[in-house]
């Protein structure tokens, strides 16, 4: 088990009118992937291809490179944020398998509202 330098156990100090209520609950702890950042890395693996395939073939009369990257652009580009995506939605299948349940301790605190002191003046 690893040490968290003692971060559970400190702790803050509660007031003696503070009702605290201690009670468990079992949580699942998974490690998940970030979706946008496969579809960001998707979209400039995208972007690249379609730079390349822009310039491996010759110019044509009829449209300039500017034209053919961005209708290009348009379906590779989609294509390879979809190609993120579905590889987030594998890794994140993986993920769960490899899941733990562990036990949590979990503190409420209530706090009672101090008497207000009526004898301002």
């Amino acid at each position: 088990m690893r040490d968290n330098r003692g971060v559970s156990e400190q702790h803050d100090p509660v007031e003696p009118e503070a009702k605290v209520t201690e009670s468990q609950s079992t949580v699942t702890v998974r490690r998940a992937p970030r979706y946008y950042r496969f579809m960001a890395l998707g979209v400039a693996v995208g972007l690249v291809v379609t730079l390349v395939l822009t310039f491996a073939f010759p110019e044509q009369d009829d449209f300039s490179r500017l034209q053919v990257f961005g209708f290009t652009g348009l379906f590779i580009v989609a294509i390879c944020a979809a190609l993120g995506a579905l590889v987030a939605i594998i890794l994140d299948r993986v993920s769960r398998r490899r899941a733990r349940t562990v036990v949590m301790d979990v503190e409420h605190v209530d706090a009672v509202p101090a008497p207000e002191d009526d004898a301002q003046g």
